[in-house]
């Protein structure tokens, strides 16, 4: 019984490719500039200067009323300052995915390696089973 190793194509493949991470995703003159615009906007610093540009036009949305002020905090508080916070949730938790990918893309390298030594003591036992064959049969015939 001969068990010959072949990998298959795709640990090649994998090799030159490495893990897939979510800064790969912007490609070209709009990708970048939608990346820089998004990694501005999506700071607590960008939150907090919302809020305070929200917070200059309050005094008139009391003024105004109640619904003015209901008003104020939906479009103006909440839409301005949620985005910000939002967008940093959204990033942190993208972080986290990338950490995930890269420990996943490293366990299935170790994985491929682990496989490739498993073939490697099966030749490695085949040859010598086949050898120790050999020998019987060649003690056994005078």
């Amino acid at each position: 019984m001969k068990a010959e190793h072949k990998p298959h194509a795709r640990i090649a493949d994998r090799s030159k490719a490495g893990p897939h991470i979510t800064q790969d995703e912007h490609v070209g003159f709009n990708g970048r500039l939608a990346m820089i615009i998004t990694n501005a906007v999506s700071t607590m610093w960008c939150a907090y200067i919302f809020a305070l540009l929200a917070l200059i036009s309050l005094p008139d949305a009391i003024q105004a009323g109640t619904a003015a002020l209901v008003a104020w905090v939906a479009q103006t508080f909440l839409q301005l300052v949620l985005l910000s916070v939002i967008m940093v949730g959204q990033k942190v938790a993208a972080q986290a995915s990338d950490k995930q990918a890269m420990q996943t893309y490293k366990d299935a390298e170790a994985i491929l390696e682990i496989q490739d030594e498993l073939h490697r003591l099966i030749k490695l036992n085949n040859d010598l089973t086949e050898e120790i064959h050999r020998s019987l049969n060649s003690a056994k015939t005078p």
